[in-house]
């Protein structure tokens, strides 16, 4: 029961309130503790109506919301079922097939036109209709016209992947001839639209279209074949003949060409044989097993003539639709230039050898005196080698033995000397070979350890001696190349990089660059100018030829022609000022053999290993052979010298002793040389450790040396060299025994 009537007014509510709140504060202050009491309980049921008034009035305002927004629904309802029906209306109007697949792929709406003419399956494309499912229900119609050679389950997966694509346009060719073409779309929503719109009419006027084409240009052809100097003939891959110009009645007397249109090519090949003849390089066979072939027919060129009086030049050539195309040309008049031309060069070429040959008798005069003079160089130099090596061994011990200081001093200048003389005859002989092409280039794995190592030590007092700094970039890369001529060549780019360097550093390094390691010599020197970067690699070319250090104009010129045969490349950066800086490229190795050979050489051979041991050496040259004799008894070996292969036979049957090794010259006089000397000393005695040295450096004596499975040492011959090779010589007698 409510204390306020809800029909009265506002006002008169508010009056009640008022005189009931009176009435209340009135028996507040005349009650005591227990009315109070009572008077909280109503005033909590006063505050109680309220809230359920204020509730009550929120609950009306929801409910008039509420009924609001059911009158807007029904309005959208309405309109949304009005723009659905303006939607079929207008889809319905469109002369194409229309289809909306929502982003799951199911079939949201199509019109009546989508797959109409597939009557089949029209039926079965309902709302909810997966992509997938219509698809195959477009594969398996009866109505659906698959190209030749593709399966239906073939043209399903093509259809599925083309769906993945943003946009899809295609033609489908149905039964009796009609086409239609399928555009797909992709919404922003990632649902598909797909059109189809029949394109049968604009197709067959296409095909219309292109047989007026091929028509006009079958016209412009044949057009253009009468008017070749040439007689043409055009066969399909049938070999039915489809082409034929009027040049070719010209050139056959036969009758017109429409006549001959049709017939195969073996009618055409047996007229061709009854009235032509074929050349030596083709027949009638050999020409219809070339058509017969079907595909892949090289060209093929042949003359075939008519008695006397005609030549033809036939051409014959296979055309993209695996048919031919054989073209004669009358060639009568050039054969018959040709004829004539041949006659005159015949008269000619009596002119031209009777003068050959007395230029002949000249070149050969020429020649044999060039020759005489090259057996003259040879032969010096050969000679010329042979003291200068005796001289410098002798030196060589000389300076072992002498104590007084003055003695050592000159000993040193003369080896030095004839060292200059060695290198300086070794150069010109390296430039003779190298520009003759008669260089020996014994490629094989080396590793840069091997050159580097040993020039530094060489080299390092050089260049101490003049204050610069020479620094050695070690590398453990294997590469390709001739021993012998890269430790030429890094010597020689390093000779003069100390040679023109005052002051400052060199530098040698390695870059791997790929498969190729490329070598560079770096130096702080003068520089060379940009116009005298060619005349440097000139024999006997030097820039400061004033410098008593300047060497002999040799190096680069080795450098350069030792690079061009091994086919290492080579190049030149260089400043006025700044430095230079030399470099090679040089084919790496991948390979452990060379580093295992590397670290059995680093043992230096000792003078125990040496001792107690007997060598035969074989030398013709007296002062050559006393000097190495000498320097090897020195090691600790004994040595038994002949001068010649009877005198060695002799001296071994008389002792009665078999050598421990043999160090035999190649060249021991007129109709001696070593390797028969070898072969003799192995028939009578068995295997005896062998090598060989001459000043010879031909490729000859290396097959010699190879075939006899020996070493070959080169002349002037190396102290250490010796040494290392009696080693490898004792050995090789151990392993032997």
């Amino acid at each position: 029961m409510s204390l306020i009537n809800p029909n009265d007014t506002i006002e008169r509510q508010n009056e009640k309130l008022l005189q009931i709140a009176q009435s209340l504060m009135r028996r507040v202050e005349q009650k005591n503790e227990q009315s109070g009491f009572a008077y909280q309980q109503f005033e909590r049921a006063a505050l109680l109506e309220t809230e359920v008034r204020e509730r009550t009035h929120d609950l009306e305002r929801a409910l008039d919301l509420l009924q609001e927004s059911n009158t807007r629904l029904e309005i959208a309802n309405s309109e949304t079922e009005k723009a659905r029906s303006n939607l079929t209306e207008a889809i319905e109007t469109i002369n194409e097939g229309f289809a909306l697949f929502e982003a799951e792929d199911g079939l949201v709406l199509s019109n009546s036109r989508f797959c109409r003419d597939l009557t089949d399956i029209a039926g079965l494309l309902v709302g909810g209709l997966q992509f997938e499912q219509y698809v195959k229900l477009i594969s398996g119609s009866r109505f659906l016209a698959l190209p030749k050679g593709q399966s239906r389950q073939d043209w399903m997966a093509q259809r599925l992947k083309r769906h993945r694509d943003e946009h899809v346009v295609f033609n489908v060719r149905l039964k009796w001839d009609r086409w239609l073409q399928v555009s797909e779309h992709r919404t922003s929503r990632g649902g598909t639209v797909i059109l189809q719109t029949d394109v049968t009419t604009i197709i067959r006027r296409e095909r219309q279209e292109r047989a007026r084409m091929r028509d006009k240009q079958a016209e412009i052809l044949q057009a253009t074949l009468d008017h070749l100097n040439q007689g043409v003939c055009i066969f399909d891959s049938n070999q039915t003949l489809v082409g034929w110009n009027s040049r070719m009645d010209r050139l056959f007397s036969s009758d017109a060409h429409n006549s001959a249109m049709g017939m195969s090519f073996s009618v055409l090949l047996q007229w061709l044989e009854d009235e032509l003849t074929f050349d030596a390089s083709m027949d009638a066979d050999q020409l219809r097993a070339w058509a017969n072939r079907g595909y892949r027919r090289k060209p093929i060129m042949f003359e075939i003539t008519r008695e006397t009086t005609q030549t033809f030049s036939v051409f014959a050539q296979e055309m993209p639709d695996r048919g031919f195309v054989i073209s004669f040309t009358d060639v009568t008049i050039e054969r018959a230039t040709a004829r004539r031309m041949a006659e005159l060069n015949e008269l000619l070429e009596q002119r031209v050898e009777k003068r050959t040959r007395e230029l002949g008798l000249a070149l050969a005069e020429a020649e044999r005196a060039n020759a005489s003079k090259s057996r003259f160089v040879a032969a010096a130099s050969h000679d010329l080698l042979q003291p200068l090596s005796a001289a410098k061994l002798f030196l060589s011990s000389l300076s072992e033995e002498a104590d007084p200081n003055t003695a050592r001093s000159i000993t040193a200048k003369a080896e030095m000397a004839l060292a200059s003389v060695e290198q300086f005859i070794s150069a010109l002989l390296d430039i003779s070979k190298l520009d003759a092409g008669k260089a020996v280039f014994a490629v094989q794995p080396l590793m840069l350890s091997d050159i580097f190592l040993p020039l530094q030590t060489e080299l390092l007092p050089l260049a101490q001696q003049k204050g610069i700094d020479l620094r050695v970039v070690h590398s453990d890369l294997t590469v390709e190349s001739d021993p012998g001529y890269l430790r030429r060549i890094v010597q020689n780019l390093l000779t003069n990089a100390i040679r023109y360097t005052s002051k400052g550093r060199v530098l040698v390094g390695v870059r791997r660059v790929g498969n190729a390691a490329r070598i560079e010599v770096w130096d702080t020197g003068r520089g060379i100018a940009q116009k005298d970067q060619i005349i440097i690699f000139r024999e006997f070319e030097r820039l400061s030829p004033d410098n008593s250090d300047a060497g002999l104009g040799l190096g680069l010129s080795i450098v350069e022609r030792a690079c061009k045969g091994l086919d290492h490349a080579f190049g030149l950066w260089s400043e006025p000022g700044v430095g230079s800086c030399f470099s090679l490229m040089v084919p790496i190795r991948e390979s452990k053999s060379c580093a295992v050979e590397h670290a059995a050489n680093d043992a230096l051979p000792t003078h125990s290993a040496l001792s107690d041991r007997l060598l035969l050496l074989v030398e013709d040259n007296p002062q050559l052979a006393e000097a190495m004799t000498a320097m090897i008894e020195r090691l600790g070996t004994k040595v038994i010298h002949a001068h010649t292969a009877e005198e060695a036979l002799g001296i071994l049957e008389e002792i009665q002793l078999v050598p421990d090794a043999m160090l035999i010259d190649y060249q021991l006089g007129p109709g001696q040389n070593g390797g028969d000397l070898i072969r003799e000393v192995l028939a009578r005695y068995g295997h005896v450790p062998a090598a060989i040295i001459s000043a010879d450096r031909t490729r000859a004596l290396r097959e010699v040396s190879k075939n006899l499975d020996v070493q070959l040492i080169s002349k002037p011959i190396e102290r250490n060299r010796i040494r290392k090779l009696l080693v490898d010589l004792f050995n090789a007698e151990t392993d032997n025994t």
